[in-house]
């Protein structure tokens, strides 16, 4: 399993480890190969947009990897920029099924999320260079960066590389498959399996009151939108932010003027799950079609309802009126009239707790993710024989109803 994590950890990093726990603690050997992002400091740009496009020391990597014992599967989370989609062809030389976990939109968007300046944007999605991405300098607000990000992608485009030199695509939710379908990609190559949480975190009451957000500290996650969702809240009420990212001066500003807001910097994965269960409300104000929103069934593993942006994945987890709200994404009245309602129905949003926790053990446990896990790798296995591969995987596999 190969990973590129990022500078700043967030809930890509976290499915890597989980799934890595996951299949050893089943009993499957599990070789992982990880790159860290903080690594591109110490490059030039050109060095890594070469890389970004055809990496041959991960190649070089994963060839000798690949030659020292025998591999059914190469499952690939993250490649870009370091480890790049030469990987999937070091697999192909030894005749190992590739299978790409859709973790972001990086094939279809040069920012990964397809939002530019605070709204959606899918200019980029089905064109084969993604000229407006470097127009808008949408990669780390260079246009060099960018066209760096979209000649990756229109090269291995041209060369096939993610219609033959991948077996199988995962996407996280239905709402990704069908982007990526709309896209262009073939059907058959892409199967649905949730994120899972693992070890259980336990089920926490809320004894501690307080509004909580989890996540990345950037502009993408809706941010802008919860503050100001909370100067109109008009109630005293805590909240708690947990987490690091560009963003985090803007946070540190905000609780200076705003004493009942508090910025606690970035937490462990147990003390993000203790935070969660002594809250009230996980409040999940993203702005971009979250691939999953990992965050939210954290909070279902601890008992704890969400608000969350009636968008994308987002609205294709959190049920309403049965484990939290949904608003309009951006928008900070509907925000704050949904927190607002919380406070004034304490009785009937403390019953969406226990359907809360069971939402989360039908369909997010560890035991029948992996089952599903393993389908998905055997059907890679078959389409890198030559077979005709298997149909996707349905939605009732993933959605776990046995738990």
């Amino acid at each position: 399993m190969l990973h590129n994590s990022y500078q700043y950890r967030g809930g890509e990093d976290e499915s890597f480890e989980s799934e890595v726990r996951m299949l050893r603690d089943e009993g499957h050997f599990v070789e992982t190969i990880v790159i860290n992002n903080a690594q591109i400091e110490a490059r030039s740009k050109i060095h890594v947009a070469i890389e970004s496009l055809w990496s041959r020391p991960s190649y070089d990597l994963v060839d000798r990897k690949l030659g020292e014992r025998n591999y059914d599967v190469l499952h690939v989370q993250n490649f870009f920029p370091l480890l790049s989609p030469s990987v999937y062809y070091a697999a192909r030389k030894h005749g190992v099924a590739v299978v790409q976990t859709l973790r972001n939109y990086r094939l279809l968007c040069p920012n990964v999320y397809f939002y530019r300046d605070g709204h959606v944007c899918e200019d980029c999605m089905t064109k084969t260079l993604k000229y407006p991405g470097i127009l808008h300098a949408c990669y780390r607000g260079s246009r060099m960066a960018s066209a760096a990000v979209a000649a990756m992608t229109a090269f291995h485009t041209v060369k096939g590389t993610w219609m033959n030199a991948v077996d199988l695509y995962i996407a996280l939710t239905q709402f990704v498959r069908d982007k990526f379908i709309e896209a262009g990609f073939p059907e058959h190559k892409l199967a649905v399996k949730n994120n899972f949480v693992y070890p259980d975190p336990g089920c926490g009451n809320g004894e501690g009151g307080y509004a909580l957000f989890v996540g990345r500290l950037s502009p993408e996650k809706g941010l802008d939108t919860l503050l100001a969702a909370w100067k109109q809240l008009g109630r005293s009420w805590q909240l708690k932010i947990a987490g690091d990212g560009p963003m985090a001066p803007e946070i540190q500003a905000f609780c200076a003027d705003h004493p009942e807001v508090e910025w606690l910097g970035p937490k462990s994965r147990s003390e993000t799950a203790q935070l969660m269960g002594r809250a009230r409300v996980l409040i999940f104000p993203s702005q971009w079609y979250e691939t999953f929103g990992r965050v939210a069934i954290e909070a279902f593993a601890a008992g704890t309802p969400v608000i969350a942006s009636r968008l994308g994945a987002m609205a294709e987890i959190c049920d309403e009126m049965q484990t939290g709200l949904l608003f309009d994404p951006g928008n900070a009245a509907d925000l704050a009239a949904k927190l607002r309602w919380v406070l004034d129905n304490p009785e009937r949003w403390q019953a969406m707790r226990p359907q809360a926790r069971r939402v989360y053990e039908s369909r997010y446990t560890m035991h029948e993710n992996c089952r599903v896990l393993i389908e998905a790798y055997e059907t890679a296995q078959r389409a890198a024989r030559g077979a005709k591969p298997g149909l996707p995987l349905p939605a009732t596999t993933v959605r776990q109803e046995n738990g």
